[in-house]
């Protein structure tokens, strides 16, 4: 029998931030009611919060360096195994495992495997002003889109990734797309490779059910008003095989949540 399951992603940009402000992160847990809850760019180290979040099994990945990075997923239903971003350097290619080994350093994977299906929760690196980390930012493309073949190729088990994924796809996907041609996030070597990954079996959940919405966006700069004028970007995503895009039921885009410069997008899908 299939089960409605309602995932929600949020890029916090810093938990322990986050947690000092009204609402509080467990009022904003409670009103997703997700029963997976996919958090990125957690900015902590072992031990340094506890969170209380009853009902939820919680799965944690930190980055070497402090107050940086990381990932974390709150889940209703225990995974029958967890990979971190270890699993995502395995498929680096020879070339680029340098480059990986020191993006997989920084706590951006938790995948869980569940019965039915792989949950991917990622923090994309971001390729930098000047485009100064784009040959990391490449590497880790290549190596995270194999990663996520290789779960369905190995498990038969299909894949729902999320996360902050560092890349407005199309012009659609942010305010200023010609000011911003070429900048970090919005370069062609960082779309050309999210059409890699959709080329590979994946489907944009809310590009796939909202095919021509304008102004529907997930970060803003904190700078020049940017969220109050929504001049924001879509860098936030749900994508899920394309086995299963036909059983996606919602995608959502949070905007009404603040705490962050990110809003938390949201899926619902029968598996």
């Amino acid at each position: 029998m299939s089960k409605t399951y309602t995932f929600a992603s949020w890029n916090v940009n810093g938990l322990r931030a986050v947690l000092k402000k009204e609402p509080s992160f467990t009022e904003i847990a409670t009103e997703l009611d997700a029963d997976i809850l996919a958090l990125q760019e957690t900015k902590l180290q072992e031990g340094q919060v506890e969170i209380e979040l009853p009902g939820y099994h919680q799965v944690w990945s930190y980055a070497e360096r402090k107050g940086y990075s990381g990932t974390a997923v709150f889940t209703r239903e225990e995974p029958l195994s967890v990979r971190h971003a270890d699993a995502v350097l395995g498929h680096a290619a020879d070339e680029g495992a340098e480059l990986v080994a020191a993006a997989a350093s920084e706590g951006r994977v938790c995948a869980l495997e569940f019965g039915r299906f792989w949950f991917v929760d990622v923090y994309t690196p971001n390729a930098q002003d000047k485009l100064a980390r784009i040959d990391v930012r490449m590497a880790w493309d290549d190596a995270f889109r194999a990663f996520l073949s290789g779960l369905e190729q190995e498990t038969g088990k299909p894949v729902i990734t999320c996360g902050d994924l560092n890349v407005a796809h199309e012009e659609i996907d942010l305010k200023n797309p010609k000011s911003n041609r070429g900048n970090a996030g919005f370069s062609d070597e960082e779309r050309g490779k999210f059409t890699e990954l959709l080329d590979a079996g994946f489907t944009d959940t809310f590009r796939s059910l909202h095919p021509d919405e304008e102004g529907s966006y997930s970060w803003w700069s904190y700078r020049f008003n940017a969220r109050k004028n929504n001049a924001g970007w879509r860098i936030d995503y749900f994508l899920v095989s394309d086995a299963v895009a036909d059983r996606v039921r919602a995608a959502g885009i949070r905007s009404d949540i603040f705490g962050s410069d990110h809003c938390p997008v949201t899926l619902e899908i029968e598996l």
